[in-house]
């Protein structure tokens, strides 16, 4: 009877040892999944600093590289002239008007408020590129281009202007420190650290306080895609090619800079 008792007992620690250990295995599964669920992502990184979330001790704009007098889109801003039908040229006014400020391209494609953490941010990084040769607009305030001038429109042509902003284009990434600690970590970045796919554009201003840029007067042959493609968009915004990427149908002028007024 001893002996067949010793076994019975000895099968008995057995059992107890490795239930005791099957919670402990589970509880080891659970840990990396739950630290791994914890990390900030890049998208959430952009959203948190977008909305100067209250996680966040900071988030800031890191500069990896630049590039100043970049061209921004090409924008029709004066109304357009007919005079389709006439084999003489017309001399008209035009009330040319448009408008520029800091811009930030982002997946989201947000725009942040100048009082967020990011806002400042942006503006600090303002600072450093601005300089004696190139002066910067670095908040998300508008400096507006607004004229009238008169010129000629050519035969059986339309005409109007066209502009496209210089601007220094920073480029670099997102780094936002946490209050409190994610997967043992609480800097995180967005798109990566050292990337280079966040882009501010700083417009330029010319020493008379008016917007640097391109300028011109633009002719296009009535009766032809290119001007009923405008005609039929009114006041609409649409892509326009650049100066002297129209075509055969389209004559483009440059305006000097210097025949600007101050504002």
């Amino acid at each position: 009877m001893a002996r067949s008792d010793r076994p019975r007992s000895h099968r008995s620690r057995k059992k107890r040892i490795t239930l005791a250990l099957a919670p402990v295995a589970a509880l080891a599964v659970a840990v990396p999944l739950m630290s791994s669920a914890g990390a900030a992502t890049p998208s959430e990184v952009t959203a948190d600093c977008s909305a100067d979330s209250a996680k966040l001790e900071n988030c800031e704009f890191v500069d990896v590289q630049f590039k100043a007098n970049s061209l921004g889109p090409n924008e029709r801003v004066s109304p357009v002239t007919q005079n389709c039908g006439s084999t003489t040229a017309a001399t008209s006014t035009f009330n040319v008007s448009t408008s520029v400020t800091r811009t930030i391209q982002l997946e989201n494609g947000f725009t942040a408020d100048a009082g967020s953490k990011l806002g400042n941010s942006f503006f600090e990084i303002g600072l450093k590129f601005n300089t004696t040769e190139i002066n910067i607009s670095r908040d998300d305030k508008a400096t507006g281009l607004a004229f009238s001038r008169s010129d000629s429109v050519q035969p059986d042509s339309i005409g109007f202007f066209m502009w496209s902003a210089k601007r220094t284009d920073v480029s670099g990434f997102l780094r936002a420190t946490y209050k409190d600690a994610q997967d043992g970590q609480k800097v995180f970045f967005a798109p990566s650290e050292g990337g280079s796919t966040v882009h501010v554009f700083y417009p330029q201003i010319l020493k008379n306080g008016t917007p640097d840029g391109r300028l011109w007067l633009r002719n296009v042959k009535c009766g032809t895609p290119e001007a009923d493609g405008i005609l039929k968009s009114g006041n609409s915004l649409r892509a326009e090619p650049g100066f002297g990427e129209g075509g055969g149908n389209v004559a483009d002028v440059e305006i000097p800079l210097t025949e600007i007024p101050a504002p």
